[in-house]
């Protein structure tokens, strides 16, 4: 039987060795997405300004939530807020939506020998990246448009997205290894990631909660990110540089798990598909 290395230099050396596989199958991927639709990618663009528009009139309107944001329009503070926070979610969901299902999409790639199984989540990763990058522009339009002005500091938002990157990756390797032999994992994947965009800041800072509760909230690997990310995009702060390595360390060691866990189950795909 054919051994897989689980080494964490395997990590980085398949990347880099399959890095223009990667890319094509990444466009191929959020091109495929869209294709045949009237609209086409402009749904990337459509797609979260309407979820920012329902949520904002919910939760600004309706639930009359407030967000000390400085300025007289506080409905559209809160929109640039509340658009940071799905932003960062959004990755992650998407990341983790897809895993589990990898395999399964692609069983004609299991039966050849030389393909390496090993990228399919970071396709997945560089589909839910290009989502994010166009999230990323309408949100520094609106924030240019309400404020008038851009942070320096928005430069600093790719170094914040990287522990969430590395989370995200250990729990898709692990996802896409579990997902071929338990097909209910998909379903499960897909109420944790809702009941986690409420259990995130996203909709409400952390400091609304208690005290008591901020602890809980921190265990969140998304709390920090989003915490990071509207200070940095908004409010102009430098990274927090000992949390950042902190959990780029811990996000690392999560996604070397994820990879261990995908090489050891892979060996079964072909027995189980």
């Amino acid at each position: 039987m054919q051994q897989f290395s689980t080494s964490p230099k395997e990590i980085a050396a398949s990347f880099w060795r399959n890095r223009e596989l990667i890319l094509a199958l990444t466009k191929r991927e959020v091109v495929g997405r869209y294709r045949g639709s009237v609209m086409g990618i402009t749904w990337s663009l459509f797609n979260p300004i309407l979820m920012l528009l329902v949520y904002t009139f919910v939760f600004s309107v309706v639930f009359k939530a407030r967000w000390d944001v400085g300025g007289d329009d506080n409905k559209a503070g809160f929109a640039i807020m509340l658009f940071v926070g799905m932003l960062v979610h959004g990755l992650f969901a998407e990341c983790l939506n897809r895993a589990p299902s990898l395999i399964l999409s692609n069983v004609n790639f299991v039966k050849k020998v030389v393909f390496p199984l090993e990228i399919l989540p970071w396709v997945a990763m560089g589909s839910a990246l290009f989502h994010a990058a166009v999230s990323l522009v309408v949100l520094l339009l609106a924030q240019l448009i309400v404020t008038h002005q851009l942070m320096w500091t928005a430069l600093l938002f790719p170094c914040v997205l990287v522990p969430l990157v590395f989370v995200a990756m250990g729990f898709a390797w692990f996802l896409a290894g579990l997902g071929v032999y338990v097909r209910d994992i998909g379903q499960i994947t897909g109420m944790f990631t809702t009941v986690l965009l409420f259990l995130s800041p996203v909709f409400y800072p952390i400091s609304a909660l208690p005290e008591r509760y901020q602890m809980w909230l921190h265990v969140n690997p998304l709390t920090f990110i989003i915490e990071e990310s509207r200070n940095i995009l908004i409010y102009g702060k430098m990274l927090d540089i000992e949390g950042w390595v902190v959990r780029v360390a811990g996000g690392m060691v999560i996604a070397w798990c994820g990879f261990v866990w995908f090489q050891k189950t892979r060996k079964g795909f072909a027995d189980v598909l």
